[in-house]
This record gives structure tokens, C-alpha cells and sequence, in this order.
């Protein structure tokens, strides 16, 4: 390649370049990361589903606390069904047309501890909504982060497809005047059908992503997304990953569900003393009777407490224990996996700063000195080719390195929902979990 067509090669580049990649709708507003989380959390029918289940449940606690529905009892008492008095409501002395009312008195701790458990049930729908918020954002970020970096490397690919076509046609000018050889023409067109079949592959993970994403923000998929997010540092308090832990979503759930055993076992404790029902009736005779009042308490006989009453409560104390035991092995398991994950993107990060420091510039100072002999006539087009191969393998490398450290550092970011994190990320808000 003459001097005059090195000199101009880098304006060339840039201009094709300029053209080669330019994202759709780059009109609109570019969906950002956090912006894309607050349009699929304000979208998520499941948010709003634990809304109206923890609304049905302080429902249900309201009407818990209440006494029970007095029962009225209507009837007639003691009607003859033989001799001349037969079917008769007036004749017979002890005739009686009955009304009355029943009421149920059960203890106020009972009726107490009913309303607590719903109330319970409630704080659980509300933990388990802020666990689905945790999911819906950090889902939403990883797809977001997969669209965002297969752009990337699609824009390396397609420089990397402008800058062959120009070698090609350098080349191909070489050969005609015969100063290269028809091998180095199909070198460089081998090479460049193998950089569109990696930009086929490339656009449609393009396209893959921007399903995934879409599933999370809908029609807001198809803006142009942009702002690159700093992936270096996390909300949590890595020092203390523990007592961080102790403020996720799911051991909120599991915290709630042993206090409903609590509650229920309480209320077991609370049924091993029997509630009373009054009643009271007021019986009408014939004309020539005096008309009667009763009253009346009924109460339960608990003969076989061992075998009923008692068993429950053992029951409802083995669930507090069960319950106990599924938080505690939980927050185990969620230690041992974000240790895991932090111990990976911490490593990555490294990785990646070796990349970017020492692997890429070298990558692009062989591809320079593969280009300087070969303007002194010392090597051929193909390795200067190879040498570009190269520098594209190690920046898409870099950029599924990346890629990768990214996501880790999202599923650590995102482990808790931001709307429950306190200004501090070292110091959780324990109010957001009251």
C-alpha cells in the first residue's frame, strides 16, 4: 500500500465509522439503567397483586377481632302429635312457641391473637412484595446489561468489517498492480466472511436481548438505551455480608412466617380454655298459661385435652421450631452464595483491568507494528489481517468479561430492592422490615 493511502486511511475509517453503528430511535429519550427498573416495577402486575393480598388480609384482622354473629332460634316446644290436644299451640300447658338469641363469647386473647395472624399474614404479603421487587429489578438489570453490552460488541464487530473492507480494497488495487498476491485478496476475503458471520450471530443476540428486556419494560425496549453504570461499586456492606443478609427479602419472609407459627401457636395455647355461649329465650303459651323467659350458658367439655388441644399446641410449637430452622438454614445459603458471587466479581474486576491495560494495547501496538512492515514491504496483508483478527478477539474478550462482571455485580447490587436500602448503603434501615 503506497504512502498517499495510509496517510488518508484513518480519515476514511472515522467516516465510515461514524455511519456504521447508529442505534434505532435515536430520537427519543435513551432508556436508562434505573430508568428501565422504575418502568418494570411500575409495570408488574405481581407488585400489585401482594398490594391487594395484604389489603384482603387487614380485612380479614378487622373481622377477626369482632365477636361472632348472634344466632336467633325460632320454634315450638313440646306440641302434641296424638290425642285431642294433637298439632294444637294453645291447648296443652306446655306448648310453647320459643324465640331467642344465641351469642358466642369467645376470649378476648382468642379473638386477639385471630386478628394478630391475619395482621401477620399481611406483613407477609407486604415482605414478599418487596422479594418480587428484588427480582423484578435485578432481572430487569441483567436484561438491560445483556442488551446494553451485545451493542458493544456488535459496534466492534462492525468497525472492525469497515476497516477490513478498506484493507480489502487496498489489496485488491496491490494485486492489480501487481504488487500483492491473489492469495493475500482471498485471505482478506475469507477474513471478512467470517467477520459477518460473527455480526450475524452478534445482531441476533441484539435482537434476543431486546425481547428479554422488553418482557420487563414492554414497548420501552425499543428505545435506544444508553448510560453505562458503575459496576465497581456496590450498595451492600461486603465487610458485614450477615447482618446485610439479615435485611433481604426472603429471610423478611421467612422472619414473617415464624412469627404467624408464633402467632398460631399462641392461639393454640389460647383454645385449651374453653369458650362459653349464652342464651337467652322467651317462650310463649296458650292464653291460659303464663308465658316463660330461660336463659342458658353452654360450655364445651375438653375431656380428651391430652389427645386434642394439647396435641395442637405440640404441633403449632413444632411448626415455630420448623420455621425457625427454614430462616436459619436460608440465611446460610444466601451467605455462602453472595460470598461466591462477591469472590467472582472481585476476581473479574481484576481480570478485566488486565485487559484493559495490558491485553488490548498490545493487541492494537502488533496490529501498529504489523502495519508499519508492512508499509515496508516486510510482511504480508494477511498477517496485518491476522493481527486485526487478533485485536477484535481480545476487545470482544473484554467486553464478555465485562459482560459477565456486570451481571455479578447486579445480582449483588440488586440483592435487596433499593426502596428498602437506607442512604447508607452500610447501614440498612431495620425500620423498612417493622
Amino acid at each position: 500500500m503506497k504512502s498517499s493511502q495510509f496517510a488518508a486511511f484513518p480519515l476514511v475509517v472515522s467516516l465510515l465509522l461514524a455511519g456504521a453503528y447508529t442505534p434505532a430511535y435515536a430520537g427519543d429519550t435513551p432508556l436508562t439503567l434505573y430508568a428501565a427498573q422504575k418502568v418494570a416495577v411500575d409495570r408488574s402486575r405481581l407488585l400489585a397483586s401482594k398490594d391487594y393480598a395484604a389489603t384482603a388480609q387487614r380485612e380479614m384482622a378487622a373481622a377477626a377481632g369482632q365477636l361472632p354473629d348472634p344466632v336467633l332460634r325460632v320454634g315450638v316446644e313440646n306440641l302434641p302429635v296424638e290425642g285431642p290436644d294433637r298439632l294444637s299451640l294453645n291447648r296443652d300447658s306446655m306448648t310453647m312457641r320459643r324465640v331467642g338469641v344465641m351469642q358466642e363469647l369467645p376470649r378476648a386473647e382468642k379473638r386477639r391473637l385471630r386478628s394478630e395472624r391475619f395482621e401477620r399474614e399481611a406483613e407477609r404479603s407486604l415482605a414478599e412484595k418487596s422479594a418480587l421487587s428484588a427480582t423484578v429489578e435485578r432481572d430487569t438489570a441483567l436484561a438491560w446489561l445483556n442488551l446494553y453490552y451485545t451493542q458493544r460488541m456488535a459496534s466492534v464487530l462492525s468497525e472492525q468489517v469497515v476497516r477490513t473492507k478498506l484493507e480489502i480494497h487496498a489489496v485488491e488495487a496491490q494485486y492489480r498492480s501487481g504488487q500483492a498476491r491473489q492469495a493475500e485478496v482471498l485471505a482478506a476475503h475469507a477474513s471478512l466472511s467470517r467477520l459477518h458471520d460473527r455480526q450475524s450471530d452478534i445482531e441476533r443476540r441484539v435482537r434476543d436481548a431486546r425481547i428479554g428486556l422488553a418482557r420487563w419494560v414492554g414497548d420501552a425496549a425499543q428505545l435506544p438505551i444508553a448510560g453505562e453504570p458503575s459496576i465497581d461499586e456496590v450498595r451492600l456492606d461486603l465487610t458485614n455480608l450477615e447482618r446485610e443478609l439479615n435485611h433481604h427479602p426472603e429471610l423478611a419472609v421467612a422472619t414473617k412466617q415464624e412469627q404467624i407459627a408464633v402467632t398460631e401457636a399462641s392461639l393454640a395455647r389460647a383454645d385449651r380454655k374453653a369458650d362459653w355461649s349464652v342464651e337467652v329465650a322467651y317462650q310463649q303459651r296458650g292464653s291460659s298459661y303464663s308465658n316463660m323467659v330461660s336463659v342458658g350458658v353452654s360450655v364445651p367439655l375438653q375431656w380428651n385435652r391430652k389427645n386434642r388441644q394439647d396435641r395442637e399446641l405440640t404441633a403449632r410449637l413444632a411448626q415455630v421450631e420448623e420455621a425457625k430452622a427454614i430462616r436459619d438454614e436460608t440465611l446460610r445459603r444466601h451467605v455462602a452464595e453472595l460470598q461466591g458471587m462477591v469472590n467472582e466479581w472481585t476476581s473479574n474486576r481484576e481480570r478485566y483491568t488486565r485487559y484493559t491495560r495490558e491485553l488490548i494495547p498490545f493487541a492494537k501496538s502488533r496490529v501498529e507494528a504489523e502495519m508499519a512492515s508492512y508499509r515496508g514491504g516486510k510482511t504480508t496483508q494477511t498477517n496485518v489481517l491476522m493481527a486485526r483478527r487478533e485485536e477484535t478477539e481480545v476487545r470482544l474478550q473484554a467486553l464478555e468479561l465485562e459482560m459477565e462482571t456486570a451481571r455479578l455485580w447486579a445480582q449483588i447490587n440488586f440483592l435487596i430492592p433499593q426502596s428498602s436500602q437506607s442512604p447508607h448503603p452500610s447501614a440498612p434501615n431495620n425500620q423498612d422490615y417493622k
